[in-house]
């Protein structure tokens, strides 16, 4: 699965996210990606149900289609501090 369909799949899915998504570096192959998820959704959740709601956008794909996925998961709030 192509990088830019799994962005479509999070921001389609989970509550106004904006994702980047990019193969993972190193020695991986092509299902193996990494992602960044902005979302207000994430509020006040730990980090083991910020990333559930992530699988749960990306359904059946996350055991079909990608082997294996990064997550990076950030607020609007928390995104802005860090300065990116």
């Amino acid at each position: 699965m192509n990088p830019e369909a799994v962005e479509r799949l999070i921001e389609a899915n989970l509550e106004d996210a904006e994702a980047t998504v990019r193969r993972a570096r190193g020695d991986h192959d092509d299902d193996h990606l990494a992602a960044t998820v902005v979302s207000p959704a994430f509020e006040g959740l730990p980090l083991v149900q910020q990333h559930q709601r992530v699988y749960d956008a990306l359904g059946d794909h996350m055991t079909t289609d990608i082997h294996a996925l990064e997550l990076s998961t950030y607020t609007p709030e928390e995104f802005a501090e860090r300065g990116e």
